[in-house]
């Protein structure tokens, strides 16, 4: 299954196929924390899984990765879907912001995704310039919104990097379901999670 077909369509003509994207996160790859987790949970349930490779992970460039996900994703509709951890929730929503009028995907589900400029204390000169470059311009939420049926936005209590605001800012800005999940930390191979049922469990709520 993966990035490739499956056969599903031609067993099931008239169903189509939905398709997950997973976006990792800033220095994060395809195998590290729980993302071969998910990708083999949701494949199991008849879903095309798709974890690209993002450039230059360890210094992301917001222009990039949008262009990155602009080439790989055709032909957005409500069959569509989004799991994002860290800045691959920033990604994904600077593509939602910047879909055409009229395309809509099904959902979207972000992990330790920020709303806006992350304030965590200690970040060297390099993170500061990289946060500069992805927030150097507010999002434009409504457009975000317009181009999405359903968002939730998962948390973990202790998370260094993600300050409670982000809680509330991603329910009442965002427009998510908001799941406080109790230390989990960044929701990462340093911590641990290799494996996340309340994300899998999140996709298949939105997609039903």
């Amino acid at each position: 299954m993966g990035t490739g077909d499956s056969g599903f369509e031609s067993l099931h003509p008239d169903k189509k196929m939905k398709r997950v994207f997973i976006i990792h996160g800033w220095e994060g790859n395809t195998e590290n924390n729980w993302f071969p987790w998910i990708k083999n949970n949701l494949e199991t349930k008849g879903f095309n899984v798709i974890i690209p490779e993002m450039p230059d992970t360890e210094t992301p460039v917001k222009a990039v990765w949008l262009k990155t996900l602009q080439d790989l994703i055709k032909n957005p509709d409500k069959d569509t879907y989004f799991v994002g951890h860290s800045m691959g929730c920033q990604a994904i929503q600077r593509y939602l912001e910047n879909m055409k009028n009229g395309e809509i995907v099904g959902g979207a589900v972000f992990v330790a995704g920020w709303i806006n400029d992350p304030k965590w204390e200690g970040k060297t000169e390099d993170e500061i310039k990289v946060v500069e470059d992805w927030f150097d311009q507010p999002k434009d939420y409504n457009k975000i919104k317009s181009h999405c049926r359903k968002f939730v936005s998962i948390f973990s209590s202790d998370d260094p990097f993600i300050l409670p605001t982000n809680w509330k800012e991603a329910e009442e800005i965002l427009g998510a379901k908001v799941v406080i999940v109790p230390n989990k930390s960044h929701f990462h191979d340093e911590a641990g999670i290799i494996e996340l049922p309340e994300a899998l469990e999140a996709l298949l709520e939105i997609s039903k």
